[in-house]
């Protein structure tokens, strides 16, 4: 089993950065990848990137690339969302999850293949 706890979202202006954090605990934490995912009011869930946890590979869509990136604190069993130039669109409910790290390179878009969930938190950019 794997726990997945979110923090760090907010209310924030446009063109303004947020940083959001998902520390995770379970014994096989270790062996996973991670990804968030957003859902905007209204919208399916969509990808935002991804990330492993040994090597630190990474994979972003690619509407995102260049504003959000991805980090890990393995020490802290966390991993980060850095967001930056924010606009509005990127209003949304945001989600970390885990995924079997095997499964990154092919699969790591792909939200039906993560067993993990944390519970979301709420971002928004005002304009």
């Amino acid at each position: 089993q794997v726990q997945l706890v979110e923090s760090g979202g907010g209310l924030v202006q446009a063109g303004g950065s947020l940083r959001l954090s998902c520390a995770a605990s379970g014994p096989t934490f270790g062996s996973m990848a991670m990804g968030w995912f957003r859902q905007a009011p209204g919208k399916e869930r969509e990808f935002v990137g991804a990330i492993t946890l040994r090597g630190g590979s990474t994979n972003y869509a690619d509407p995102l690339k260049g504003r959000f990136a991805i980090s890990t604190d393995n020490s802290k069993n966390t991993v980060y969302l850095e967001m930056n130039s924010l606009k509005p669109e990127d209003t949304a409910v945001y989600y970390c999850a885990a995924q079997r790290s095997a499964l990154f390179y092919r699969y790591s878009g792909n939200q039906a293949t993560y067993e993990y969930w944390g519970r979301g938190t709420q971002v928004t950019v005002s304009s």
